[in-house]
């Protein structure tokens, strides 16, 4: 089970860390199970506005550190969504989520409840721009030599190249003989190594020209509120999960006919289904209903 982040040093070492400090900041996320953090985070209860607002309050006026606490944890949530949309870079989702919540105690340490915003819609900016520059560090290696055979590459390519143009196939046939790795490995490679880095925020001539610089497709931009997107994520992951549990705690016959009537690309037929199961149409439908009627229960528990 991966220990709660923050604790391996009080909060009161955390909230007094200057920024360098803060992001030196061992956070023992990446330390086990991914998903018995995540189950763990998810345990923690969502703060209501007013209880944000009294919070914010204390540790601001006060400098109340269990206040400051409490924002954290009851955030983390947030920034384990934000983290799901950076895996695509093949970066380790555990190391995306600490440095997430480095992002996270640097935005309480800055929030101000008197703006009247949430601190949800002020962190992600903090949040964001921490796993940004994890993943510049670490995007360029990643990409260009994961393997065995693309770290052989990597550093022999370039060296067993007879001229600086592209390679023909005879040429191709003998380096990948030589270092003994596939043809395709070695066309791959080829690609990856002629391809330059991009400046994340590369200036641009004309606004015709700025997407592609990295800054403007790194993040997901469908939604301008993202405490909205998140709320809506978490909630629809949530109804779908409840949904996939009910129709489980269904008895087997039930479960096929909801997933008939339901869930199927080609829907079933009342008749058809009573023919599989030699009862009347009439059957089916009150079956049909009756699980639908123990399925809404369950989701409203």
């Amino acid at each position: 089970m991966i220990v709660q982040p923050l604790s391996n040093v009080s909060t009161k070492e955390v909230m007094l860390l200057e920024p360098k400090q803060l992001k030196a900041l061992s956070l023992a996320v990446p330390q086990g199970s991914i998903e018995g953090y995540l189950q763990a985070i998810n345990s923690i209860p969502m703060l209501d506005a007013e209880q944000e607002i009294a919070l914010a309050a204390h540790y601001r006026d006060e400098e109340d550190l269990e206040a400051a606490r409490q924002l954290v944890m009851s955030h983390l949530r947030f920034v384990a969504h934000i983290a799901r949309s950076y895996k695509g870079y093949g970066l380790p989702l555990s190391d995306l989520i600490q440095e997430g919540n480095v992002g996270l105690m640097k935005a309480v340490k800055r929030f101000d409840h008197s703006f009247g915003v949430r601190l949800v819609s002020f962190a992600v900016h903090w949040i964001k721009a921490e796993i940004h520059e994890y993943v510049l560090r670490n995007w360029r290696i990643v990409k260009v030599a994961t393997t065995k055979a693309q770290r052989k590459l990597f550093f022999n390519l370039r060296s067993k190249k007879q001229g600086l143009g592209w390679m023909n196939s005879d040429e191709v046939k003998l380096i990948a003989k030589e270092l003994g790795v596939t043809e395709e490995d070695v066309l791959m490679m080829e690609q990856r190594l002629s391809v330059h880095d991009a400046a994340f925020d590369a200036p641009t001539i004309d606004d015709d020209s700025h997407g592609s610089s990295p800054v403007y497709y790194l993040e997901d931009k469908s939604s301008l509120d993202p405490a909205q997107a998140f709320v809506k994520s978490d909630t629809e992951t949530r109804q779908s999960e409840q949904l996939q549990l009910a129709l489980a705690n269904l008895d087997q016959r039930s479960q096929d006919i909801v997933s008939s009537r339901w869930l199927a690309d080609t829907k079933a037929t009342l008749h058809e289904l009573a023919d599989k199961y030699g009862v009347s149409a009439e059957r089916i439908r009150q079956l049909e209903v009756n699980a639908m009627k123990k399925m809404r229960m369950a989701i409203a528990l």
